[in-house]
């Protein structure tokens, strides 16, 4: 049924120019190699919306669609299917007639999910398909977060293992060791650390703090950019939860006065998610840090990043280039990890040889040699390049570009032969081209190397179930160098906040975005770099005479075709 539908899906797909038929065999092909759900392929990279799939779907089954916002879902159908059946099989009950359930689906063709619910239930099922966000949104809907459920764990398991840690960190400690791994594996703390990982999962978070206070545990998600309270766990649970955490990261429990760094995977609604974990000690015992790193959003494409049409029309001509390298520069937290993975994971072909240089190793990507950078046993960045560019390499990723020597051979490189894509730390694309003459590099060879400097930054996006219009004064807009009446004229009449709502958790915003700011290098500025001149004045031509848009520019038109809000422009771009 699976190959027939599929075969149909495809058909349909073609004929009615859903889709392009290479991006159709490129989702086929990705299926054939990881196996999933073709309909779950083509929404992940970005080929077609869920509501598109939806109706193709429904018309080739005859099964009805259904919006599920329109429905109140009574707590007794929540009751029948467990939270984690209902978010592993993306389905929601809907209503029950008799010994029928009709369950709400984002895949009616899961034979394995309608058999489990069917014997757990013991309910025929009648399934309706709806898009997989809209049943997401209804599951945290109806079935709420896990944050209660976790102090009802903690309140049923009043015994935790209570123990005393010295508040000097130069001291002995005076912890049982056995004991606390003892209680780490027990039932509760082993549901509780599950469920912090689920709800930090569900929220879109892409970092976990799990902080030690003098008389609590604070757990706090990053969610797009922002840290929010979550929960406080009893001080009597510390040690535990975070011996729990150190065993799933194959960490040294006994170790509690120095730094360390581990991983761990799990997998969460059909996707395998991992986490890079940082423990460090403090005087009230030792904080984790767990970054989210989820895989699937680096299939999507440059042009599913956000990019605005200019700076993405640069990126691809720059990419286009046989050899050069390529810098994508910004602050830490401002994606360029992921434009950079993004890139590899499309250049990616069983012709090319890709290598990467990291510290550490965020996303393990199949068909790419990627390297850790130790440097404590000599494996630094510099060494580790000049070693990598013996494997003849066609493209070499390099984490980050630190200091002259790492520059000098990554320059080198890329003039004899090599693509290397690499970031700096500056504050725009610009200033890519002096931090390389200042680290020590001839300007010469700077000129001669470098295609693209970029520079990116992330905005948060309005929610799309309380964006409304927003009051703007004109004067505010004129500072802005907005002209109401220009706006207008391209059918810009309203500008726009979020009032902020359940599923946004109050803030107005859901979702970031990426913004661009690219520097192509011609032969003037070559020029230009051979005479040292100043990062204002390589960027004021490039503004007046190549055409480029400053961070601020992308930030501005966001602004006006309503993807962020006036806030959001002034907190991430400074004035040009």
């Amino acid at each position: 049924m699976e190959g027939s539908l599929r075969d149909r899906l495809v058909d349909i797909l073609v004929k009615g120019k859903l889709i392009k038929p290479e991006d159709l065999e490129r989702s086929i092909e990705l299926q054939r190699k990881s196996g999933g759900n073709l309909g779950k392929i083509l929404v992940q990279g970005g080929y077609i919306s869920q509501k598109d799939l939806m109706v193709v779907v429904s018309r080739q089954l005859n099964i009805p669609p259904i919006n599920i916002s329109k429905y109140k879902i009574d707590s007794s159908l929540t009751e029948l299917i467990p939270d984690r059946i209902a978010r592993q099989y993306s389905v929601i009950p809907i209503s029950k007639i008799g010994n029928v359930l009709t369950l709400a689906m984002s895949d009616p063709l899961n034979i394995f999910a309608i058999d489990e619910i069917k014997l757990l239930t013991k309910y025929q099922i009648e399934p309706i398909i709806a898009t997989e966000d809209d049943i997401k949104e209804a599951i945290n809907k109806y079935y709420g977060s896990h944050t209660e459920e976790i102090a009802k764990i903690l309140e049923d398991d009043p015994q935790g293992t209570e123990i005393d840690i010295s508040d000097e960190m130069g001291e002995e400690e005076t912890v049982d060791v056995s004991e606390i791994a003892a209680e780490s594996q027990k039932a509760p703390i082993v549901k509780v650390v599950s469920l912090i990982l689920n709800e930090a999962l569900r929220t879109r978070a892409s970092d976990i703090h799990i902080e030690p206070r003098e008389k609590s545990l604070r757990v706090r998600y990053r969610v797009d950019g922002a840290l929010h309270d979550a929960l406080n766990l009893p001080k009597r649970n510390q040690n535990a939860v975070i011996a729990r955490i150190k065993i799933m990261s194959n960490l040294d429990i006994t170790e509690t006065r120095l730094p360390q760094d581990g991983r761990f995977k799990i997998s969460f609604e059909g996707k395998e998610i991992d986490f890079r974990v940082s423990v460090l000690p403090i005087t009230c015992g030792g904080k984790i840090v767990l970054r989210v790193l989820d895989k699937s959003g680096l299939n999507v494409g440059l042009e599913k990043l956000g990019f605005l049409p200019q700076p993405l029309e640069t990126f691809k001509t720059a990419l286009k280039r046989p050899y050069g390298m390529i810098l994508v520069t910004g602050p830490t937290g401002s994606g360029k990890s992921t434009t950079l993975y993004s890139i590899i994971t499309q250049l990616n072909q069983p012709e090319r040889n890709i290598m990467t240089l990291e510290d550490p190793v965020e996303y393990e990507i199949e068909g790419i040699t990627q390297i850790q950078a130790r440097p404590e046993i000599g494996l630094t960045f510099a060494s580790g390049l000049k070693s990598s560019l013996r494997q003849s390499p066609d493209i070499v990723m390099v984490g980050e570009i630190r200091d002259f020597e790492t520059a000098d051979i990554a320059i080198k490189a890329s003039l004899t032969g090599q693509i290397i894509l690499s970031t700096l730390h500056t504050n725009d694309s610009a200033g890519a081209v002096t931090r390389l003459i200042d680290m020590g590099i001839e300007p010469f060879l700077v000129g001669s190397s470098l295609v693209m400097a970029s520079a990116q930054r992330l905005m948060r996006k309005i929610c799309p179930a309380c964006k409304e219009p927003a009051d703007i004064p004109a004067g505010v807009l004129e500072r802005l160098g907005i002209n109401a009446e220009a706006a207008r004229k391209r059918g810009i009449n309203n500008f726009y906040h979020g009032r902020g709502c359940a599923k946004c958790n109050n803030t107005g915003y859901y979702g970031r975005i990426a913004i661009l700011e690219a520097l192509l290098i011609d032969d003037h500025t070559r020029d230009m770099i051979m005479k040292k001149s100043s990062s204002d004045e390589i960027k004021n031509y490039a503004i007046k005479n190549l055409g480029m848009m400053t961070l601020r520019d992308n930030a501005v038109e966001n602004f006006m075709i309503g993807v962020t809000t006036l806030e959001e422009v002034l907190r991430v771009t400074s004035e040009d």
